[in-house]
């Protein structure tokens, strides 16, 4: 520090309280939200937080300054415990005729109150789902829009609820489904819900999870004028939900004997409690096979990835996919699994 100028001094500085809070914020995944609400708000900082030690990382690099070890132990320790932000390797794909395409959107009502402000969004939507055919499709936010016709898909299992607008969640599929269901999450439109489909010998359970959303508008002006306390309260409590819903879904999870996808829409990121208990000792697709930020919800300040397919260790993950197909607030995904010999 002697040797630093005033300016990098206090660069050093804002450096290491961005680097602290880091290194806090990677024991949030395992603190229960509803037992700390307010610090769990951190989970949503924490791609900001490893993209500013990557700065700072760099800005000392290259002035040859050893204040550059601070926040490469920082991000060395998230690497090791949590993966990196960013996945450098190429995107996996792997030929396999066992190869099954499975792909999660959530849809946002296929933009029913024109959102986005584009002609014939919904056609569009359709044709992108149609072109990349995934073999099991698992929607968020479903609407049966008049526009939209998937009944290529001879398989289906819809829960939608509603008087003004009927929306819930949907699952398609090219395989026989032989059983479906809910797991209902009370006080809210959300929910969990599943299907066992069978293809050739094997049955699959399918989950589609859609956990309580943030209700963020991310447009600078309305973020200035939230009030920034209820703000934080409002997310914290999101969060707490988040967790009881968690909850009732690995109840239902834990009772099935099939091998298993879970597909969803958690409305959290990748470090939080959240994440960690529903992946459990499942297979990120993404962090198996993909490539980049994986960036799935649009948010304008930093990439964020909210949106999941889980698989157990009865799949090889053999690709996965992100688009950049704009017809939502979030961005659709696809892993290629393929079912392993027993």
């Amino acid at each position: 520090m002697k040797n630093l100028s005033a300016i990098n001094k206090l660069i050093y500085l804002i450096n290491a309280v961005i680097a602290l809070v880091l290194l806090f914020s990677y024991a949030l995944p395992f603190l229960p939200p509803k037992t700390f609400a307010v610090l769990s708000v951190l989970n949503l900082g924490v791609p900001f937080l490893m993209l500013s030690n990557v700065l700072f990382l760099l800005y000392w690099l290259l002035r040859l300054k050893r204040q550059f070890f601070l926040s490469l132990f920082v991000l060395a320790i998230g690497y090791f415990c949590f993966g990196s932000l960013y996945k450098f390797a190429a995107s996996k794909k792997v030929e396999d005729p066992n190869n099954i395409t499975v792909m999660n959107y959530n849809v946002r009502l296929f933009n029913v109150y024109d959102w986005i402000v584009d002609t014939d969004v919904q056609t569009k939507m359709v044709s992108f789902i149609k072109q990349e055919a995934p073999d099991i499709l698992s929607i968020q936010e479903f609407h049966p829009h008049p526009k939209v016709d998937l009944s290529s898909y001879k398989h289906k299992f819809e829960n939608i609820s509603g008087n003004k607008l009927k929306h819930g969640q949907a699952i398609f599929s090219k395989f026989p489904i032989i059983n479906s269901g809910s797991v209902a999450f009370p006080n809210t439109s959300n929910n969990a819900i599943f299907v066992d489909v069978v293809k050739q010998k094997d049955t699959i359970r399918v989950y589609n999870v859609h956990l309580e959303s943030l209700r963020i508008d991310t447009k600078i002006e309305s973020l200035k004028n939230e009030d920034s306390e209820r703000l934080i309260n409002r997310i914290g409590s999101t969060f707490t939900m988040q967790q009881f819903q968690t909850e009732l879904f690995l109840k239902h999870k834990n009772s099935c004997k099939y091998k298993m996808i879970i597909c969803g829409d958690f409305n959290n990121t990748a470090y939080s409690y959240v994440y960690r208990k529903i992946k459990g000792d499942l297979n990120d697709t993404f962090e198996e096979a993909g490539n980049g930020f994986g960036r799935t919800y649009d948010f304008k300040f930093f990439p964020v990835r909210i949106d999941y397919i889980f698989s157990d260790d009865a799949f090889a993950v053999n690709g996965f996919k992100s688009y950049n197909e704009h017809y939502s607030d979030h961005y659709p995904i696809m892993a290629t699994l393929s079912l392993q010999p027993e």
